[in-house]
């Protein structure tokens, strides 16, 4: 018998047919044609201006306050250069983005891990950390949607950290790429918008994930002095970010394409969430994780004890794909997974899942 086509859980990207293909070439017509000088030569560090000037005016900020970046990783990692030394205390979530984890160790930083819970990261805990002693410089959160976890920051938590944050004197890392992609529930103002954002943090956001992921265009919002530096240590990086597709992403978004295309999207993955969430309850009832309302993760906690090494290999001999729990985490997440639905069609959910019940029956 021939081997069952792969399917792959594991990678958190949109599929091809809910990317607006047609738009996306149109937007790339209309950057050359108005604008062919500031599209193909070098710009400067802070970014396509007329980007840079739509995503201020998004955020009711002066463009002062922005950098655009290749990617919200870059903006991620000059963040993380700008304001974290060796030896500095980062607050992080646990579980967290594997890619966090791995910029601040190699930073040096000392990472203190407070745990996820179903509405975000456990501020009674943080609290304690901090009142035991902890003084972090940074906190990097995950509000919407997080990933790996899935789940969405409260608005309590989102008042609570600001206060701590006003209280201890860290910057909170608003790290938002997903947010714009809820298909259920109420949206929650940035911790930004909120009373005393301005003043404690810095918020990143991204284009890959309502555009298409090889577009590779995210940036940052903060303090215009934060970001003065930052454009700094992006001018000793690099002559000019990405002009190409920056110019494409602001005629995508000022051509009115961009709301067209997160349509599409939120209901395509509305959809997949609602049959990977079903398929879940009938194929695996022990497994335990919070609906997410938006994004592209889901998260499963098994029952204590199982061997997600084993159940990773045992999926894999089905031809299936997803990432162990144990990457987002210091330590722990053995009985943990991370699936993303973005990027497999109904479909191949309700067959990926089939694959993951049967690997986890034979362990």
């Amino acid at each position: 018998m021939a081997d069952p086509a792969p399917i792959s859980f594991a990678r958190g990207a949109p599929s091809l047919d809910i990317v607006a293909v047609d738009e996306l070439r149109a937007a790339a017509n209309a950057a050359f044609e108005n604008d062919p000088a500031g599209t193909c030569m070098y710009g400067t560090a802070i970014g396509y201006v007329p980007l840079r000037e739509w995503i201020a005016e998004k955020h009711g900020v002066p463009a002062e306050q922005v950098i655009v970046t290749n990617g919200s990783m870059q903006a991620d990692a000059f963040l993380f250069q700008e304001c974290v030394a060796a030896g500095d205390k980062v607050i992080v979530e646990a579980p967290t983005y594997d890619r966090t984890l791995l910029s601040l160790k190699g930073l040096g930083a000392e990472i203190i891990a407070i745990p996820l819970e179903d509405d975000g990261i456990d501020v009674v805990a943080l609290e304690q950390a901090l009142v035991d002693g902890a003084r972090p410089k940074l906190a990097h959160i995950i509000p919407n949607f997080h990933n790996p976890g899935g789940c969405t920051l409260s608005m309590p938590k989102r008042q609570k950290l600001l206060e701590l944050a006003a209280a201890y004197g860290f910057l909170i890392f608003e790290d938002d790429p997903y947010v714009d992609i809820r298909f259920a529930g109420e949206p929650l103002p940035r911790m930004l918008e909120l009373p005393g954002g301005a003043e404690h943090v810095v918020y990143a956001s991204s284009f890959s994930k309502t555009v298409c992921p090889g577009i590779r265009v995210g940036y940052l919002v903060g303090p215009a002095d934060r970001i003065g530096r930052i454009v700094k240590i992006a001018t000793n990086t690099y002559i000019s970010p990405n002009m190409v597709a920056e110019s494409i992403v602001n005629q995508f978004c000022r051509s009115g394409g961009m709301d067209g295309a997160i349509a599409t999207v939120k209901d395509a993955l509305r959809e997949r969430r609602d049959v990977l969430c079903a398929e879940l309850r009938t194929q695996i009832p022990d497994a335990k994780f919070v609906e997410p309302e938006g994004g592209y993760f889901l998260w499963i906690d098994l029952p204590e004890g199982t061997d997600g090494a084993a159940l990773f290999a045992a999926a894999a001999e089905r031809g299936l794909q997803f990432v162990k729990g144990t990457d987002f985490f210091l330590d722990g997440g053995g009985s943990s997974l991370r699936l993303a639905y973005s990027g497999v069609t109904p479909e191949q959910i309700s067959e990926g899942v089939g694959r993951l019940a049967d690997a986890y029956a034979s362990l």
